[in-house]
């Protein structure tokens, strides 16, 4: 059995510490919902680098120069170099959170695979549960970001590769968030200056939602009668499928098709495919609900539009709920399109009433929580994944950890080749050996 070996433990801070006028960032009702559920686990896998590209890294090992780019990383991105502040308000029996970018550090550990390769990681049909041991926090929920870091970094040493996986505190960034960070970290690594003044810098303020919500708020959230037993979830696998670029543009056209229409984009499409796929594998009876939620991104549907390089959340879930015999019964096309249909519901109007709803009433979301029979599809085929160079080439693949896998959760990202995608499938052996014997399913997927 193959065990991780620890090297060291480090703590990596930002080389300057934020003004005293900066310090403090507001969680949003996007952020505050988070509390409860695992922190982001994403990594890349790259060949290890040759000697030759090793000793370009300004004159110094791999590791220490990944926690030397860090630490300038972390002067941009100064918050993830802090804690979470919670503070019980007495007055209403309610507590209220923020970021303190108090420069406490980011966890940096370097850790060897003896014996496994790139090969081990790539070529089995699901991914090895390995995978799931190179990344820190695992168990850790995001409230707990009050004494844990909110930023963990571990670097595990392969064979003949190098995995870079990180853990970011959900309460602080989002998808978008996380890998901006990621391509800040990475761009400063191979040699580019990038300083406070850079128009691809974070952007922390919260002035966007003046007129929309009071800072700070108040919920009723209280960590002592939250319990820190995690119950056993049934056996799962996860597998990656591969939809190539013309296999994409294939159903793409075949769902447009389908409905008269032109406006059912290349994720949708492959969305109603993949759904209508592990309805028809899970075997499920034709009067039972079958849900699909789906992450909508919303910093351009609030007003003002927040900016891309916004740090923090800024998504929705839209919800699809239809019953099996119907999701069967129709073509790809009628899936695609109501999944069309969520996602263009989700209007500037509507964003500013779910912000000003859950103020009114807080929910926060737990792990488990998804209804049964259902699919939630996160991250986005449009980061920029396979651009992070750390200066010895572009990675070969990503991978991400056990945080918030449930059977159900598909992780979407652009593939290796422009133009394609990736889809990390987590659901039950049963229903993805069924998927891989599924002659209707596996002609529209490349290996």
């Amino acid at each position: 059995m193959t065990h991780i070996r620890f090297k060291s433990t480090s703590t990596i801070q930002a080389a300057t510490s934020p003004n005293e006028s900066t310090r403090r960032i507001e969680l949003t009702p996007w952020d505050l919902q988070m509390l409860l559920v695992d922190h982001i686990q994403k990594g890349l896998l790259f060949f290890k680098p040759t000697p030759s590209q090793e000793e370009e890294l300004q004159g110094s090992s791999v590791i220490d120069h990944l926690k030397t780019s860090l630490s300038r990383t972390l002067d941009i991105f100064y918050p993830l170099a802090g804690r979470l502040v919670m503070v019980e308000n007495d007055d209403d029996k309610s507590t209220s959170f923020f970021v303190d970018s108090n420069n406490l550090g980011a966890q940096f550990v370097h850790a060897v695979a003896d014996d496994v390769t790139v090969a081990d990681i790539l070529d089995p049909i699901y991914v090895p549960d390995i995978v799931n041991s190179f990344f820190l926090m695992n168990g850790i929920l995001n409230h707990q970001g009050t004494s844990k870091p909110l930023l963990a970094v571990q670097v595990t040493e392969l064979v003949d590769g190098i995995f870079i996986g990180c853990t970011l505190n959900h309460c602080v960034v989002d998808g978008s968030s996380f890998w901006h960070f990621f391509n800040t970290w990475s761009e400063i690594s191979r040699g580019n200056n990038i300083d406070h003044t850079s128009q691809s810098h974070p952007i922390f303020q919260r002035a966007y939602f003046d007129g929309i919500i009071d800072f700070p708020l108040h919920i009723p959230f209280h960590h002592n009668e939250i319990s820190d037993e995690r119950s056993t979830p049934p056996p799962l696998k996860q597998k990656v499928f591969h939809f190539s670029k013309k296999k994409i543009s294939q159903l793409k056209a075949k769902a447009n098709a389908e409905m008269g229409t032109n406006n059912i984009s290349s994720l949708q499409a492959v969305l109603g495919h993949l759904w209508r796929s592990v309805v028809r594998n899970r075997r499920c009876s034709a009067n039972q609900e079958a849900h699909y939620h789906v992450v909508v991104g919303m910093r351009q549907r609030i007003q003002p539009p927040l900016p891309e390089e916004y740090l923090g959340n800024a998504v929705l879930l839209g919800t699809v709920t239809t019953t099996v015999e119907n999701l069967l019964e129709h073509g790809l096309g009628w899936v695609a399109s109501q999944i069309n249909k969520v996602i263009a519901s989700q209007t500037v109007k509507e964003g500013r009433k779910c912000i000003q709803d859950w103020v009114k009433a807080p929910k926060i979301s737990i792990l488990g929580g998804v209804t049964p029979n259902a699919l939630i599809t996160g991250s986005s085929p449009r980061f920029n994944v396979y651009g992070n160079d750390f200066g010895w080439g572009r990675p070969i693949a990503v991978r991400s950890g056990a945080g918030n896998k449930f059977d159900g959760k598909l992780s979407v990202f652009p593939g290796v080749e422009e133009g394609s995608m990736d889809f990390e499938a987590c659901l039950s052996p049963e229903t993805l050996q069924a998927m891989i014997d599924d002659s209707e399913f596996i002609e529209t997927f490349a290996s």
